[in-house]
């Protein structure tokens, strides 16, 4: 499954509804998907949708879900990270009347570029390939990233080996 969010922001993100909704009905999305759409005006003819979805069942479906799909908002992308997923964010952009600036275009760049725990799509035509090879994309992201748990505990033991080390 699929799960597919756009928050609770005033303003539509129908490009990104109106998109998966497309690669549904092309087929190129085979699995269900279920979108909460938010103050979309695109009603969704391909896949279950609702407007808005109580907290609790939104967790359930990112649980649930192979893909999840996330406007650029810092909860909504946090959150499936929380549980384990890599989500594919989606940020809106002022140009296309999605919000009133670019925060979360800047916002997402920057967690792509530090991070490197989700899948930025600024361009929506990108989105396509980005979820046919999203298990590829999915595994590189996962072995590209590095514990900084690991790499604290690698530097405690080594301090604490130099300090038995030199009463020796």
């Amino acid at each position: 499954m699929i799960f597919v969010t756009v928050g609770t922001h005033e303003q539509p993100f129908n490009r990104l509804i109106k998109k998966v909704d497309e690669l549904k009905r092309d087929g190129v999305i085979q699995e269900d998907v279920i979108m909460q759409t938010g103050f979309s005006t695109y009603e969704p003819k391909y896949c279950e949708w609702s407007k808005l979805i109580p907290y609790q069942q939104m967790i359930k479906n990112v649980e649930d879900a192979r893909i999840v799909i996330t406007h650029g908002g810092p909860a909504s992308f946090i959150m499936p990270l929380q549980i384990g997923k890599m989500p594919i964010v989606v940020p809106r952009q002022r140009k296309f009347d999605e919000h009133v600036n670019d925060h979360q275009v800047e916002f997402a760049r920057n967690v792509a570029e530090r991070m490197g725990n989700i899948t930025l799509v600024e361009d929506i035509e990108d989105l396509k390939s980005i979820i046919e090879n999203y298990d590829c994309v999915k595994y590189n992201i996962n072995n590209s990233m590095k514990s900084n748990n690991t790499n604290f505990c690698k530097k405690i033991n080594k301090i604490v080996y130099e300090i038995f080390k030199e009463k020796d």
